[in-house]
């Protein structure tokens, strides 16, 4: 027989390892559909009117390994020097067993957002002891579960007092020891609020003036302020106390608590997150008790559930900007889980004992290289410091400066005179020998420092970490078995599909995320000189060049840290180029009721008022209404701000028309990409009339979805925009919304790779393949749930809403039901009543194949059938496996008191039966979370109950 070579492609990744459905599978689900093929399909979903004329065309696609080749050669070109730079970063070391255990791990980083508790205790566990960390160092009951970064977070801090303070005074007081991006990202904020920024030393406040006012703890000098006394005159003046500070010297310093702080916040990066130039970096925020509930960013709270066991969720839900939109404390719609996760392992991986340990030893070094420099006769400040010292070397600082390069060392420029030095843990005797012969001095670092240089005064006298988890075995064993159990309790995209709309749950490759832990990526301080970060610019340039050709915008910014930062940023850049123009007084945002529920927060936050826009019955934007609302707020029209496809699933034909009002009304469009998986190689926002768009890399582009962060939410310009695109944060100004350049960077490496592996042609099939599955799921699904909106053929784009609100009247049964009966299948539900209430709205992704695509359907329709029996009076209404959802191990060994068998609750159609996934907890009682707030750890003997 003679030989004949296959056509099979093994390296072509995009086919064989991303897009979830063969070929020969594709061809079954076209049978389903009735069409022929994917033209035909794509034909009948999306309006050749918005079709993008020219393919993209990047050239080939590279396989998994000329893609990391590539990426090795790129990361080459990033020098690497040890930063002592500071400025609120630092070098860390991140334990292996948390860098395996947890920041390489898919079980921690492609799980969602833990808004269904049941599925996840283990992580909800971890954000907990994060809290209780937070919480103890800071002296302030109550945390949240992290923010984007310090500067954010210090922003954040700013509206949380403005919301809170009982003064009447308008401005804002800021400690001239901030660091200059905390300045910048504040001034940002408070710009469009009508805020006036006031600075000064800390002895220059004036209480009665303010409503707020925030200190650097260390300062970014170095100096060390106990604020005690301007904390009494704020409270005396009815304002709000804030402290940003360093949560490594809160393991030695007086805590922000004590000091009688209202708020505190901070960044957690030095407790074990790599430096990744800039980001993602989990930031802290903590509060008094009464102010909890005006508190930005998500709360884990303790609960109970239908037994009465303890149980973790999500607390005071009911801030969130999704549900009181242009209401909300903010439009956070995201935080930084897994880093956070990182951040509270490293608090248990080392204990109170071992954080004390390492902040002395960081204290000690930099007083022995504080005391070499003296001995040579050089001025070092401040008296009192942490790790941060200041010195004054005149004219010699340039060559100081280039001196420190050649020994491998950044070193901070601080005006013209002065050179700043912050040392961390990383920081050995040969890098205090080496910042000394910078100095001109030959010296070597024998250890034994003379003293401490903390103030008396400020020495902490509280105890922190108390709690039992803090005081376990640190034994690498009881760690690896401690991060393995709680990630066994959880379920993310490691174990099923996770068919949440708008959420874009797809695939993140492992080639993809190696990269990310490189340390020419890892170590680089966001603030090193640009030619050390030679590689970051030449991926940040390709990429972004992509993300133009496939958005048809101009520019893009890599700044916004999240898809809701992103809208802020977007809608910043449209204000700053309206008020270069003269029209300031712009001040109306025209958003329909079926656009992404971040915005209308958003454009709050900007000043801007919401004006709300009808939908028709087919869930489209009534044009009509629109149009009136645009003549009516003509003169004042600064914006609308819409989603395509909407979140309703449908492309609709009416988008350019509604661009062009906007635009003739003399408003900008800001077109909202959390929607972009079902436009990518097909259709281009900045083509139907978009001036800008934010795009989620943590949905379209790959990178994960960390249990709730991180994410990045870069945005795309015209070319008119692109000189208001937010600024650096160095500068110390108005403009930046994030604290380091380009974001969270070191991220970036998962979306480039993912596009380089998946090429132009790769890219528009993913599209393709995403519309194909939700269809597939929409039709295997018919006859049995209604799909609420549909397109002008019959077809939805790449997410459907079945709409299950019947059955509460005719079964009792709820979509809650639903989804926890989800379950007991082995699945996450679909995103649960939104957009519109008492739905579940499905998202499959490309990445998905058909078998998991039946399980799901297969799980549903058994579920719709349940819902019969209870409507045909087979199954009793108020005792079924429904109500009775989610089962777990301890339901199937006790006593079993139900009207139906065992079998039917814990092993439903779609349930494995060997690997099947077994919550931890029966139903969560949200209610009874609320009413009895408790945000950190319980005691140790509540966690022995819940083991027997």
């Amino acid at each position: 027989m003679a030989f004949e070579p296959t056509d099979y492609q093994p390296y072509d990744f995009a086919n064989r390892r991303h897009i979830g459905p063969s070929p020969a599978e594709m061809d079954e689900m076209f049978a389903v559909l009735g069409v022929s093929g994917l033209d035909e399909l794509i034909d009948q979903t999306v309006p050749k009117g918005i079709r993008q004329a020219e393919p993209l065309d990047f050239g080939a696609a590279l396989s998994e390994r000329e893609m990391l080749w590539r990426l090795e050669e790129v990361a080459a070109k990033n020098k690497v020097l040890t930063s002592l730079i500071g400025q609120g970063y630092h070098g860390t070391i991140t334990p292996p067993a948390i860098q395996r255990n947890i920041f390489e791990n898919p079980a921690w980083y492609t799980a969602y957002t833990p808004y269904q508790p049941e599925i996840s205790q283990g992580r909800l566990e971890a954000l907990l002891n994060y809290q209780t960390m937070v919480s103890d160092l800071t002296g302030l009951p109550v945390a949240n579960a992290s923010l984007l970064d310090e500067a954010t977070a210090c922003a954040e801090a700013m509206t949380m007092a403005l919301r809170s303070s009982k003064s009447k005074a308008k401005a804002f007081f800021v400690d001239e020891g901030c660091h200059p991006q905390n300045i910048a990202v504040m001034k940002t904020r408070a710009a469009p609020l009508g805020i006036e920024v006031i600075f000064g030393a800390p002895s220059e406040l004036d209480a009665e003036a303010v409503f707020g006012a925030i200190f650097q703890y260390p300062g970014t000098h170095g100096g060390l302020r106990d604020v005690s006394a301007e904390m009494t005159a704020l409270h005396e003046a009815k304002a709000v106390g804030i402290v940003a500070a360093d949560i490594m010297a809160l393991c030695l310093l007086k805590e922000p608590g004590a000091m009688g702080a209202d708020i505190a916040v901070g960044s957690t990066q030095r407790f074990g997150v790599p430096l990744g130039f800039g980001g993602p970096h989990a930031a802290y925020m903590a509060c008094r008790d009464e102010m909890k509930r005006a508190m930005p960013g998500r709360i884990v709270g303790v609960s109970v559930d239908a037994h009465g066991n303890r149980a973790y969720r999500l607390a005071l839900q009911t801030r969130e900007q999704h549900i009181r939109r242009e209401k909300a404390t903010s439009n956070v719609c995201t935080a930084q889980a897994l880093l956070a996760v990182m951040a509270g392992f490293y608090a248990v991986f080392h204990g109170p004992k071992g954080l004390r340990a390492i902040a002395e030893r960081i204290h000690l070094k930099t007083v022995r290289l504080a005391e070499g420099l003296e001995a040579a006769g050089y001025v070092v400040g401040p008296e009192g410091f942490f790790d941060t010292i200041t010195v004054e070397v005149g004219l010699l600082q340039r060559g100081i400066l280039q001196a420190a390069v050649k020994e491998g060392i950044n070193l901070r420029k601080v005006g013209r005179t002065k050179v700043g030095i912050t040392l961390d843990e990383t920081t050995r005797p040969a890098t205090i020998e080496a910042v000394w012969r910078a100095f001109g001095l030959v010296r070597r670092d024998e250890g034994g420092a003379q003293g401490c240089r903390l103030p008396d005064a400020l020495l902490r006298q509280s105890d922190y970490l108390g709690h039992e988890i803090f005081q376990m075995n640190r034994a690498e064993t009881e760690m690896m078995r401690y991060m393995r159990r709680l990630a066994d309790r959880d379920l993310a995209l490691d174990r099923a599909m996770i068919p949440l709309g708008s959420c874009t749950m797809k695939l993140n490759a492992a080639a993809e995320m190696m990269p990310v832990s490189w340390r020419e990526f890892a170590a680089l301080h966001p603030y090193a000189p640009k030619d050390q970060a030679k590689g970051y610019a030449e991926m940040i340039r390709d990429l972004s060049d992509k993300l133009c050709a496939i958005t048809g915008y101009d520019a893009i910014s890599m700044q916004p840290n999240s898809g809701a930062q992103g809208e802020y940023a977007g809608l910043l850049t449209i204000a700053s180029w309206q008020r270069a123009r003269g029209e300031g007084a712009r001040d109306v945002c025209l958003i329909p009721v079926n656009a992404h529920g971040t915005n209308p927060a958003s454009a709050q936050m900007v000043g801007w008022k919401v004006v709300p826009v009808k939908c028709d019955a087919e869930g489209s934007i009534d044009l009509a209404d629109f149009r009136a609302k645009a003549e009516q707020h003509s003169d004042r029209l600064a914006a609308c701000m819409i989603t395509y496809p909407s979140t309703h699933g449908v492309f609709e034909e009416t988008v350019r028309d509604v661009c062009a009002i906007t635009h003739e009304h003399g408003g900008q469009v800001y077109i909202d990409g959390a929607n972009m998986n079902a436009m990518v190689g097909l259709s281009r926002p900045g083509d139907l009339g978009g001036d800008v768009s934010h795009l989620n890399l943590h949905k379209t582009f790959c990178i994960p979805h960390g249990g709730g962060g991180p994410g990045m939410g870069p945005i795309g310009v015209k070319a008119h925009l692109a000189e208001h695109l937010p600024s650096d944060p160095l500068g110390g100004e108005a403009g930046p919304v994030s604290a380091a350049a380009f974001g969270s960077p070191s991220l970036l490496p998962i979306s480039w790779g993912y596009v380089l592996m998946m090429g132009g042609d790769g890219l528009t099939q993913a599209t393709r393949a995403a519309i194909l599955n939700a269809n597939y799921i929409a039709a295997r699904l018919s006859g049995a749930y209604d799909v609420l909106y549909k397109g002008g053929k019959g077809r939805v784009a790449h997410e459907c809403i079945l709409d299950v609100r019947p059955f509460e009247k005719s079964a009792g049964v709820t979509v809650e039901d639903i989804a926890k009966r989800l379950v007991d299948c082995g699945f996450h539900a679909p995103t649960m009543s939104w957009p519109v209430a008492g739905t579940l709205m499905v998202e499959p992704t490309e990445s998905e194949t058909k078998a998991e695509l039946d399980r799901f359907c297969d799980a549903m329709l058994a579920i719709r059938e349940e819902i019969r029996a209870i409507e045909d009076g087979t199954m009793d209404r108020e005792s079924n496996p429904l109500k009775r959802a989610p089962h777990t191990m301890e339901d199937l060994v006790r006593d079993w008191d139900r009207p139906y068998g065992r079998e039917q609750g814990c092993f439903p159609p779609g349930a494995f039966r060997v690997d099947k996934y077994w919550p931890p907890v029966n139903r969560v009682d949200n209610a009874y979370g609320d009413r009895n707030l408790v945000c950190t750890c319980p005691p140790m003997s509540d966690y022995a109950d819940a083991a027997e």
